[in-house]
């Protein structure tokens, strides 16, 4: 089977390169920016504004290859790359859950991004707590690493 995907923006950010990025929006290191919604997708952003948060669904278009180990940022023992959020993924497919400021035409103004600038957009859900909450989970080999993604940020191992 084959899947074509299109994107329908892309996002601007004030990152350039991978070092020093944050490696997830909560990060100190995130900043604002904005995601340009192209014309012929405008008509989708309707009743979007009454959200505080979005999720941002975007290709990696900088990942070059894929590895099924890798050692994440957080750790420093290789994982499996379904256990981390890194990007060299089989389908290089990133999210980001922001706070959305403001919608001006087909630009919409958010706080805390985490990606490259000129990152290509390809979807954008409404965050709902009562559909994306959870009250009781486990974060596997990241117990040993909670609070620390908000200091890292990231360098060029990916």
């Amino acid at each position: 089977m084959e899947i074509t995907v299109h994107p329908i923006g892309i996002i601007h950010s004030p990152f350039n390169n991978l070092a020093d990025m944050p490696i997830q929006p909560g990060g100190e290191a995130s900043a604002p920016g904005t995601v340009e919604v192209y014309p012929d997708f405008f008509a989708g952003l309707k009743d979007l504004e009454g959200f505080s948060h979005i999720i941002l669904l975007y290709y990696l278009h900088k990942v070059s290859r894929m590895q099924l180990t890798v050692l994440p940022f957080l750790d420093s023992e290789p994982r499996g790359v379904f256990a981390t959020r890194a990007p060299v993924r089989p389908n290089p497919i990133g999210l980001s859950v922001v706070p959305l400021r403001k919608i001006e035409g087909n630009v919409l103004y958010v706080d805390q991004l985490d990606v490259l600038d000129g990152t290509p957009l390809l979807d954008i859900k409404p965050y709902v707590p009562e559909f994306d909450e959870r009250a009781e989970v486990r974060i596997g080999w990241l117990e040993q690493a909670r609070g620390r993604a908000r200091f890292t940020r990231s360098d060029d191992r990916f």
